[in-house]
């Protein structure tokens, strides 16, 4: 490619490290490494790392006029095959950590000849052990750049971040059209995910970035967008289908800023790119390929072969180009030959739309290209044959589908698939099918097995769309976004409550570990599911079993006076625990208005009861509006407080508070992000000794039940719990509560209900520590969602019920009645509250939601 010797100054080449290699410099270093190739035309086969050895040996064999195969640098079986069936006449790879180029032939020996117009082998896929190349010539790779440069108007003052790999077609275009167009190349070397990636390109100057649809998922997890440095032109798409909603999100942001975004589409067959969609059609066309590149033509024929001009109308997608291969290899001999493809058959089934743009329907070949790879569907199922699995394999753009007919081989047929195909797991989906569909003939009908992929996937957005919907009416006014997680937005066990709630309405289960992921990769996962039907056993969360537990114990208690306590202390347990399940990643990070946001949602109707008091008494209870009743200095009978029963919500509060202010000290978060287990058991330890100290430095008699100190040990014991992923710290929290709460239970304990007391905070805690699910008759576990989610409210109105609602049946009911329907009122009432605010919440949402879920 001579059209890249300049003895110019300006860069060419940049480095992460700073380096820099301008266009003089990088022209004498490819002469050199020419010049070490001898004459004659050779075949170079080189691994294709991204980095400067491999850029300059790769120009300069090109320069030499040599031809170069451009293979994976990691992949042995496939290097072992392309020697084998092509037997390269150098090798430039990394050995011992040095790159080495190694002649594989004597320099005397004459070996097969190559075409004189051959420039570049590069495999038709990553996956297959098959060694077939595509072959293309000089012609084809300087037509394909200059095409590029054209309609992405590139110039000198351009400048590229790298990040597609050198053996795959369309990195190397992005090398190519660079460089042709005089333009510079930088090479970030580090992972689009990596947190400095945007700030590096953003450094070095880049006006552009190229990536494949898996690359712009990555990136968006990462919140690239967000970060996006301002001087970037435009960006382009290819390899494979990116999903409407990303192409929107993309054009959206770089039209915003004043840029472009392409999507196009490609084959190695055609060098690299085939049609691009122009920026300003994209709007309401993210389906289409668009139109051809210049130089370029497309067409569609049908199954006879003849011309399909309608609109609307499918046929096979064919390419005519000056960028159109030579044709295959699969051995040295076929080097040879010259060109024998003069137009391109894409596989691909397609529709010409109105406006001139081709849009891609379906596949004619077993074959999808998955986040730049193209992936054979025989070739996989071949490689689980290998290991005795039956199996069908198919897919689309989006992901590799494949069905098993034993459940015990799904993992193992992912795991081999992940090896063959090189595809990340996340995008290899396994599904247990007794009985693969069949044709007459015996054959795997996989027309039908396409049908059920394409419903399961429709039912699965339809489930995701229904996610995002209970997201954004359980957090409103809190806008909610696919890359949002329950954690991330400040989820808290209130909203885990009121979303079980609206998943249980929907008849949505989720995996384990849930409230991480981001509700992108949730509502794809194949594990979201329906519900056990009536009569089954559901798992119901342990944690949430014990609110329910717990808050009718209050009730319970506080209407009989039966030695039931225990109730609040589990509730104190339960605080701690979702502090450490939910809020713990904030609190590291020093971001406390999440655990504001969640105080509110408990104080807000706290404050609207003491209003109400204030009303009724004609003063200000200012000890309860101070959340500081329970310290004992104020009496509900002279209207200083409302009543004790209280007491719960201003611990509530206080313990946020102490959570805040312990992890507001940079010192304390430092320790903690570096062994956070460790720095709750040193908490554990100070609570523990003020739980002992505190009673002898302030007296305050029978109310002490009531204070922090005496109750705060029990939320960290929580806190501890929901930290203990392993067996080692489960077995340490349990040894320390056994100590701690059968010596309060036992030892210091005067009263029978202390010990119940204290044996039902230990109990619940084991629960949380070793059983983290129950499982229940599926009607009882809706109605134990509906109370554990109506905990709080439950709390805060249930002694309306017979202190106010009930006082004029006081007389008429005996007391065995009176107690039941006082506590059942008060139970009814909660959940009552609760539904109401739930719907009045879901109200709000339901203005805003068109928006947020566009968003």
């Amino acid at each position: 490619m001579s059209v890249i010797a300049r003895a110019e100054e300006r860069p060419a080449l940049l480095f992460a490290n700073g380096h820099a290699l301008s266009y003089a410099e990088l022209d004498s270093r490819m002469q050199r490494f020419a010049d070490r190739l001898g004459g004659g035309k050779r075949l170079v086969a080189i691994a294709a790392d991204l980095s400067e050895h491999v850029i300059v040996a790769y120009l300069g064999a090109l320069r030499a006029g040599h031809a170069v195969a451009m293979l994976p640098p990691c992949d042995e079986r496939l290097w072992d095959d392309f020697r084998d069936a092509f037997q390269p006449d150098f090798t430039y790879r990394q050995v011992d950590q040095r790159w080495r180029l190694v002649a594989e032939t004597k320099p005397d020996a004459v070996g097969q000849p190559l075409h004189p117009d051959l420039a570049l082998l590069l495999m038709t896929s990553g996956t297959s052990g098959a060694a077939k190349a595509v072959r293309l010539s000089c012609a084809n790779l300087d037509s394909n750049a200059r095409a590029i440069a054209d309609y992405l108007k590139l110039s000198p003052s351009d400048r590229t971040a790298l990040v597609l790999p050198l053996h795959y077609s369309y990195g190397l275009s992005v090398l190519h059209s660079h460089l042709v167009a005089g333009g510079s190349i930088f090479l970030p070397g580090m992972s689009v995910m990596d947190s400095a990636f945007a700030r590096a390109i953003g450094e070095s100057g880049c006006t552009n970035l190229s990536g494949v649809p898996y690359s712009y998922e990555l990136m968006e997890k990462a919140g690239f967008r967000s970060a996006m440095p301002d001087g970037l032109r435009f960006m382009t798409v290819a390899g494979g289908r990116l999903g409407p909603d990303l192409i929107r999100l993309y054009r959206d942001h770089m039209h915003a800023s004043g840029g472009q975004f392409f999507v196009m589409y490609g084959q190695t067959e055609a060098t690299a790119r085939i049609a691009f969609i122009p920026p300003d059609c994209l709007s309401d066309n993210e389906e289409r390929i668009g139109i051809a590149i210049p130089g370029g033509s497309l067409d569609l024929v049908d199954d006879e072969g003849r011309r399909v001009v309608d609109a609307g109308v499918t046929g096979e997608l064919v390419y005519r180009g000056p960028n159109v291969m030579m044709g295959y290899g699969e051995r040295r001999a076929d080097l040879a030959r010259g060109a024998e493809v003069h137009e391109l058959r894409t596989g691909d089934i397609g529709m010409r739309c109105e406006g001139g743009l081709f849009r891609i329907v379906g596949r004619k070949a077993r074959f999808a290209k998955i986040a730049g790879l193209r992936i054979g569907f025989d070739i996989m199922e071949q490689a689980l044959a290998r290991h005795d699995i039956a199996a069908a394999v198919l897919g689309d753009d989006a992901r590799l589908q494949v069905y098993v007919d034993d459940a015990a081989l799904a993992e193992t047929a992912r795991h081999i698939l992940v090896e063959a195909s090189r595809l990340p797991a996340n995008l290899i989906s396994v599904s247990v099918r007794q009985n693969l569909p069949r044709l007459g003939s015996g054959k795997i009908d996989y027309a039908r097995l396409a049908e059920e992929m394409l419903e399961t996937r429709s039912r699965r957005q339809s489930e995701a769309h229904s996610l995002i919907e209970a997201f954004a009416a359980v957090f409103y006014p809190v806008p909610v976004g696919r890359n949002d997680s329950f954690v991330s937005l400040g989820g808290d066990s209130l909203r885990f409550l009121q979303l079980t709630l609206e998943l249980d309405r929907l008849c949505l289960v989720l995996p384990e570990g849930w409230e991480r992921m981001r509700l992108a990769e949730l509502g794809a996962r194949p594990e979201i599911s329906r519900p056990p039907a009536r009569g089954e056993a559901a798992p119901v969360p342990s944690d949430l079993l014990l609110r329910a537990f717990a808050i009718m114990m209050v009730v319970i208690h506080h209407q009989m006076l039966w030695p039931i306590p225990g109730g609040s202390g589990v509730m104190m347990l339960l605080v701690g625990f979702s502090l450490a399940r939910f809020q713990s990643a904030h609190l590291l990070a020093g971001r406390f208005h999440h655990m504001l946001r969640s105080a509110g949602n408990v104080l807000i109707p706290y404050f609207l009861i003491v209003a109400a008091y204030a009303f009724v008494w004609r003063t200000m209870p200012w000890a309860s509006l101070t959340l500081t009743g329970n310290f004992g200095y104020a009496e509900p009978e002279r209207h200083e407080m409302i009543p004790y029963l209280y007491w719960f919500i201003e611990a509530y509060a206080q313990t946020l508070l102490v959570f805040s202010l312990i992890f507001a000290l940079p010192v304390a978060r430092s320790l903690a992000a570096k062994r956070l287990f460790a720095f709750s058991l040193a908490l554990l330890g100070l609570a523990i000794a003020a739980r002992f100290s505190m009673p002898l430095l302030v007296g305050q008699g029978k109310r002490q039940i009531f204070t922090l100190y005496w109750v705060f040990h029990i939320c960290v014991f929580g806190w501890c719990a929901g930290l203990a992923d392993t067996r080692e710290k489960k077995l340490a929290v349990t040894g320390m509560a056994i100590a701690m709460l059968g010596y309060l239970g036992f030892g210091e304990s005067l009263w029978i209900g202390t010990t119940m007391k204290y044996m039902s905070i230990l109990a619940a805690l084991l629960v949380l520590l070793y059983k983290p699910h129950l499982r229940l008759p599926a009607a009882l576990s809706r109605f134990v969602t509906v109370i554990a989610a109506s905990a709080f409210p439950i709390y805060l109105l249930h002694r309306f019920v017979p202190e106010l609602l009930m006082t004029p049946a006081f007389d008429g009911l005996a007391s065995p009645a009176f107690d039941i329907v006082a506590i059942a009122g008060g139970i009814a009432v909660g959940v009552s509250a609760n539904r109401a605010i739930s719907r009045l919440g879901s109200l709000s949402w339901i203005l805003t939601a068109r928006r947020w879920l566009a968003a």
